[in-house]
């Protein structure tokens, strides 16, 4: 027997389709982008037309939320003529979860349709150079959980989920990252781009771990997001990575004391060029309707916007 596996237990395949399966029985709509919105970042969810809404104490094996900032809800229906599933509020470890029942809510979101994840959060900025309200594009991660050994693809192998052993050398889509800096540029501000470090909280770091992130090469750290890049990726999604820059970590500008209050009062501000954005990106899905998206698990897949 597979060490861990246990007959009893539904695999996480059968739990994500019974997941979907109560998701799709109140919406038929069928996503092609999936939204992650970060703490205090949720109301660009209130644009979607046409919504339906379901909590997630709703849908079957479904983590919920506990958190400040994020509400627990499916939001499904479409954004600027894009069909959208966003999450208006994400799940995170230092709730209790194990990182394979944060990540769970992606695989959900892929089973309904959809072929591209864009992410956001709220991030402290490591970078000197970086101001708090800056937005930064995700161009790779540091991921120290993994490194420690925790990972949301730890456990029993379930081919149908995706490869083994998995390839993050592209994990961030760079097209995607091209177009995000594009709409930016339309809208008359620039995007940072950096790499992300996540730890698990929920402490905020001390200054002997911001120096060591800050030579690891990290530009900005949260307690999110990665779990969920990694699973995404395991299921051949492409991903577009945004963090709202919500406090200094270091510099100058390096508030000794921050709280979480502080972090949702900075994502309010930053919210209004974060939604450009995202409407930005979605205005390209929509005006290339026959683009080929995401197909199957391969990371090689032919992109819009030629």
């Amino acid at each position: 027997m597979i060490p861990g596996a246990d007959a009893a237990v539904a695999s996480t395949a059968e739990r994500v389709a019974e997941a979907a399966k109560a998701v799709r029985a109140r919406a038929e709509l069928r996503p092609r982008v999936a939204l992650i919105l970060g703490s205090g970042l949720g109301e660009l969810a209130d644009e979607i037309q046409s919504p339906v809404v379901v909590p997630y104490t709703q849908i079957p094996n479904f983590p919920v939320s506990t958190v400040t900032g994020h509400a627990g809800q499916l939001v499904l229906g479409e954004l600027q003529g894009t069909p959208v599933v966003a999450m208006r509020g994400r799940i995170h470890f230092y709730e209790g979860y194990s990182l394979r029942e944060v990540a769970f809510p992606v695989r959900v979101l892929r089973r309904l349709g959809a072929e591209v994840l864009i992410v956001t959060n709220a991030a402290g900025g490591l970078n000197e150079s970086f101001s708090t309200g800056d937005l930064m594009v995700l161009t790779d991660h540091l991921n120290m959980m993994g490194m420690a050994g925790q990972s949301p693809l730890v456990g029993p192998d379930e081919p149908e989920l995706g490869v083994r052993f998995l390839d993050m050398l592209s994990a961030y889509d760079a097209e995607l990252r091209t177009h995000a800096h594009r709409v930016a540029e339309q809208h008359g501000f620039a995007l940072r781009e950096g790499i992300y470090a996540m730890v698990g909280g929920p402490a905020y770091e001390t200054l002997a771990e911001i120096r060591f992130l800050q030579r690891a090469g990290a530009d900005a750290v949260g307690m999110s997001t990665i779990p969920e890049v990694l699973v995404a990726r395991h299921e051949g999604m492409r991903v577009l990575g945004i963090s709202a820059i919500t406090d200094m970590a270091v510099g100058k500008a390096a508030v000794h004391e921050i709280s979480h209050a502080d972090v949702l009062a900075a994502a309010e501000r930053i919210k209004p060029r974060l939604a450009a954005i995202v409407r930005g990106v979605l205005n390209g899905f929509a005006a290339c309707p026959h683009g080929n998206g995401s197909r199957g698990r391969s990371p090689h897949r032919a992109h819009a916007w030629r």
